[in-house]
Parts: C-alpha cells; structure tokens; sequence
C-alpha cells in the first residue's frame, strides 16, 4: 500500500541513523540453535547487564588524531577482562552527544546498542577526521585519507587486549558506505559488516538521470558544516578542559564543503567528478570490496532514497551476502513499521555477527539470500523470500498512456491509463512546464536530512501536470520490482526535465506517492554500465554524448523508477504523473525558457508504463 497520512515518527538525523545491532552470549558447539529470518532463540540469553564508556585519542599513522569512544560489557562497574569481538563505527556526525548535564554514547542515545553490548560484544565509535573531537581537514566524502584511517582504527581495535582480534563494523546512510569502503582496503581483522541504506553510485545520486539533487545536497551541506564548526563535540578522556577538542574544531574549519563541489559535477568525464568523487564512488571500489572476502549484509526499505541501490549493491558483490528490504525510508516513518525494523535488525544483526564473529553455527547463511517485504495497508505487510532478483515470477503489465476523461482529477489532460494498447496515429498531449510543480517538502529525499516523511495527497501536483489514471481496479495489483516508462516526447526547447510518479489513488480520490524517476532530455543516450545494473537503463552522462531536442524530433525517453513492494487495492486506481520540475528538490532547469512539450500516445509512438507484476 502507498504512503498513508497516518502519524510519523520523526527520524533521527539520517547518518546518525545506526544498524540495530544486538549480539549472543557464547554457546555450546552442539547445542541446537532454532534461527531463522526474525527468529534466534539465543536473543534473549544475555552475558552482562552493565557496560562502562571510556574515550580517548588515537594517532593515525600521518600523525592526525581521532577521538574514540570504547563502550564495553562490565560487572559490579569495572569492564570484564575476557577478549570480545568488537564492533565499530565511523561516525559522521559526532560519537557521543551533550544533554542536560549528561554525556550519551552512541549505546546510552539507542537501546538496541545495550542489548548488544548486553550479548558480549565491545562497541566504538570514532569521529570522522574534520569531524566531532577529531582533529584534521574533512577532504570529502569517502575520501581516500579517511578510508585509510578506517583500516588503521580496524587494526588498532584487533590488537587491544579486551579485543580478541574479531571485528565487525555497524551504522546506516554515511556510516554503512564507510563500511564498504573500509573493506576496500581488506583489513585483515575485518570480518563481517552490516550496512544499511548505504549508496552504490555516488554520480548517479548527485545527478539522477543528469538532473542535480539540490535540496538534499544543500540540506546535508548545512548540516554536516553545523556539526562540524558550530556544535561543541564531547571531548575525550584526556582532554578535561576541552582544551583539545577546541583545537580539532578550529581546524575543521577549513572542511571540505558538498554545497560548493557537487554542483560543479555535471558529468561523468568533467574535471570536477574525476577530481573529487570518482576513486571514492563506492561502486568504483566494488572489485576491491569483493576481493577483501568480507561477509555483508546489505539492509534497506523500499522508501529509502538508495533503494535501488542495495539491489545492485547485491548483485555485484561477490562476497557472503544477505540483503533484507522493508517497506520503511531512510530514517523511522509510523510507529508499526519502526518497530517492525528495530525488531528484525536486532534478531538479523545478532544472527549475523554471533556467525562471523563468535562461529556460532545457527544457520544465518541458510536460507533464501534476499527476505523483502510488501505493503499491503498503512501498517499491514507480509514478508516474501527470494534468491534472485528482479524476481523470476515477476510478469511485465504494461499501461499504456491513453486519451481522457479519466474523471478522476483535474489535471491538465485527465488522461486514462490502460492495458489497451493504442490503434491510432498522431495522438498527444500538449504541456507547457510549471516551475511550481513540487512533490512536496517531506519527500523521501528530506526524510534522508533528518525531516519526517510524509508525502501529501499528491492531487495539487498532479492537477498542474499531465496524468493517466486506470479505472478502479477489479482485483489487487501487486507490483514488485523496478517499474520501467517509456516516452516519446517532442519539444520547443533544446532541452527539459521528465519526471515521472507512480501514486495509487483510493476510493476518496486522494492520490499517493508509491514511486518516481527522472531524466534530462539531453542525457538520455544509453550506455553499458561498467557494472551489473539488472538490466535497467544506465545513461553515462559524458560530454560527449549528450544530444539536445531538435524542435518537432520525436524522441523516446526510457527511465527507471525507484523499485517498489506494493498492493494496488481493488476499488482503487493507478496513476503516472508527468511533469517536468520537481521545486524544492531538485535544481529548477530552464527555467527562463519554459518548454511546451508534446507526449504521445499513439500507435507507433505508445507511451507507457512497464509495472513488474506478480501474483498473490
């Protein structure tokens, strides 16, 4: 079921957002252990009931010093001296926090990292370099310094005495990709991670289809640069005046800043791409990754903004790998859903690292590879079991774009939206651009900033767009994978941008955002992607093939949108709606020169929609 107006748990700020993470006690090698995908009878067997936080400095090997907390299991409040495995992460907007007089570490601000230190395991965080008490520049985003720096941190862990030399490493968003990119340098000591909603191409996030990300760039921009020179980070054990934390501060001040560098990207052969992101762009290290042998479990929801991501993040490792998918976004959305994946990351992250760190034999790798759900109602949702995807059950329905009057809303056209396919030539729809046009402020992408999401009806937009509305449904539509559209398409300017959204429309009339996709005019020539991309469309986005809009040229646009897990009612309709500005979330183009396009939907130029489709 789409997104519902139902009450919203607002998230955390999206990289502070951590892997849930809860961990066994030892048992004995013969004991039988019932394990199963949310199900692990050794959860509620704890080891320890206290823990103990100390923090201080460690000297990276070009001298910069990084600040460290050590949250360990303890008794009668003194740390047990027996080696534990540890779990670690790289933390992006500060390791602990100040409130009330108190200091909260990363266990003492999240109850599900007590249950995990509850289980045996040691847990750090340690501040990025440019970041929180960490001294140093921020060189930028997965810079190559700080991966090297997440080699020595895993190393220094190792050889702790109350580290028995097993790591893992935790986090979501910013603190799961630098879990790919620390097992890009192979650490020897570096056995397993869980990241979750973690980014696969950097490029093809800043500019989706060549169009720029802007709102979130710039809301991510302005809230790493307060975190970083404006928010007193908590000093280390050693540092009791705050003396050196002060000083760390003082020299982020010269950080690297995304809202200056990432709009001078602008395509994937331009200086400022080869300079600044491309040796750092997780999928350029994919071949690295795999090569380090480290066991991944990929986490992510079918809202979050690189939902298409964790699939291709799947389906190029190499390495042991599990991938779980829920109907949930970047940060916490309703109170069921929240829930629902704070319970299974603690079962799932406790059956995953009890295996590869304690050598617990309970099966974690049994089983199907890929556990994802799809949503039913607002808070109804059952969970499905693949080993392959795009699933091999999955039948293309394709919905053709088709005149009106659809009676459903007053859009520009009313357009139908229909499993006929047109017989007729020469069929359009004419639409002048409107630059208002907006999915709104509390999009999946703001969701990712820190703000709540919660899409509103989408009727005020659809009203300023072009629409295809189907009739209410005799019977359910379940859609489960990429929905692929095609449109042909003229215009009276040498370029424009194409957004399309899929909605689910209830018996009320008020439309929901279930999906979306974009892409420049001008970038739409296809390429091989230097990787597997699951048979969807890639677009290089080079200087050298982009090709402008000949006025009265016809050409066909085919995009992806975001996948999707999702139960069309009965009694409800499908709608795509077109429009060519997104206001507030990505950059407003052309917007001096306002195009007129044309979309058609005739016999030899049927534009349409490509749902993926299985049977309940």
């Amino acid at each position: 079921m789409p997104l519902r107006k139902t009450k919203i748990s607002y998230c955390l700020l999206p990289f502070l957002f951590i892997g849930l993470l809860v961990l066994s006690p030892a048992c004995k090698k013969d004991e039988k252990i019932s394990s199963s995908f949310g199900e692990y009878d050794l959860f509620e067997k704890t080891s320890y009931q206290e823990w103990v936080r100390s923090s201080r400095y460690v000297e990276m090997s070009d001298g910069i010093k990084l600040a460290m907390d050590i949250i360990r299991p303890a008794a009668n409040g003194e740390p047990v001296e027996e080696p534990l495995p540890c779990i670690w992460t790289h933390a992006r907007y500060h390791r602990a926090r100040f409130h009330e007089g108190k200091i909260y570490s990363m266990v003492d601000r999240n109850g599900y990292l007590q249950v995990m230190v509850k289980h045996g395991y040691v847990l750090a965080a340690v501040d990025v370099r440019g970041s929180g008490a960490s001294f140093g520049r921020y060189e930028g985003v997965f810079s190559e310094r700080e991966t090297r720096d997440a080699y020595e941190i895993t190393e220094w862990l190792a050889a702790q005495p109350w580290c028995d030399g097993n790591i893992g490493m935790y986090g979501g968003s910013y603190l799961g990709i630098t879990q790919l990119m620390a097992a890009s340098l192979d650490p020897p000591h570096l056995k397993a991670i869980f990241p979750s909603v973690a980014c696969f191409d950097l490029f093809t996030f800043i500019r989706n289809g060549g169009i720029y990300r802007e709102g979130f760039i710039k809301m991510w921009g302005d809230l790493t640069k307060q975190l970083d020179t404006e928010v007193p980070p908590i000093p280390v054990d050693e540092d009791a005046d705050g003396a050196m934390a002060a000083q760390a501060v003082a020299q982020h001040k010269d950080n690297w800043d995304v809202s200056e560098e990432a709009p001078k990207v602008r395509f994937r052969d331009d200086e400022a791409w080869e300079k600044q992101f491309q040796k750092t762009n997780p999928s350029f290290n994919i071949e690295k990754i795999n090569a380090s042998g480290v066991a991944v479990y990929l986490w992510s929801g079918f809202y979050d903004i690189w939902m298409r991501d964790a699939f291709l993040w799947f389906a190029n490792l190499k390495t042991p790998k599990k991938l779980g998918v829920g109907s949930w976004p970047h940060g916490y959305w309703t109170d069921a859903l929240s829930q629902e994946r704070e319970r299974l990351l603690r079962v799932e992250t406790l059956r995953w690292y009890d295996y590869w760190l304690k050598g617990i034999k309970n099966g974690v790798m049994n089983g199907p590879s890929i556990n994802f759900s799809i949503l039913e109602k607002p808070d109804k949702w059952s969970w499905r079991h693949t080993d392959t995807w795009p699933l091999p059950e999955a039948e293309t329905a394709d919905y053709y774009f088709s005149g009106g009057s659809s009676g459903s809303v007053n859009s520009v056209n009313d357009g139908l939206l229909t499993l006929d396919q047109p017989n007729a030539d020469s069929l359009y729809d004419v639409y002048t651009t409107d630059f208002s046009t907006t999915s709104g402020t509390f999009t999946r992408w703001a969701n990712a900033a820190g703000a709540p999401m919660s899409y509103p009806d989408m009727t005020p937009m659809d009203i300023k767009g072009l629409t295809y509305t189907t009739a209410e449904l005799t019977k359910d539509v379940t859609a489960v994978g990429s929905p692929l559209v095609h449109l042909f398409v003229t215009s009276d300017r040498p370029d424009g941008d194409f957004y399309v959204f899929l909605e689910e429309v209830d018996a009320e009339g008020t439309s929901f955002y279930i999906s979306e996709g974009m892409l420049r005019a001008s970038c739409r020539e296809q390429g091989e992607a230097p990787y597997d991309n699951l048979g969807l469309p890639y677009f290089p986005i080079s200087q050298k093939n982009t090709r402008e809009l000949e006025e009265g040229e016809i050409v066909m646009l085919v995009f992806d949108l975001h996948p999707v897990s999702n139960v069309f009612d009965a009694g409800h309709r499908i709608r795509v709606t077109l429009v060519c500005a997104d206001a507030g979330n990505t950059e407003l183009y052309m917007k001096e020169e306002v195009p007129t396009i044309k979309v058609y939907r005739s016999a030899g130029n049927a534009s349409r929609i490509l749902l993926p489709v299985i049977q309940n």
